[in-house]
């Protein structure tokens, strides 16, 4: 019985101890996902995949996800 006291309360010791990093944490991840602003999406022209256009690259037939796919769909 007196161990399962020291448990219960080294339990609360750790509980206690990284509630405010949890809090903290959520917080941040809170405060990123409301600042970021929505990103333009443009479809590959060889596999149809979505990517952003920040990360696509552009060829004289469309958008591509990859240098790969722009060379395989432009020749």
């Amino acid at each position: 019985m007196k161990a399962l006291v020291v448990l219960a309360a080294l339990a609360g010791l750790v509980w206690l101890l990284t509630r405010p990093r949890r809090l903290n944490a959520r917080h941040r991840a809170e405060r990123s996902t409301a600042a970021r602003e929505p990103e333009t999406m443009v479809r590959c022209a060889h596999c149809g995949t979505h990517v952003p256009q920040a990360d696509a690259l552009r060829g004289r037939q469309g958008w591509y996800c990859s240098a790969a796919h722009r060379d395989q769909h432009e020749g």
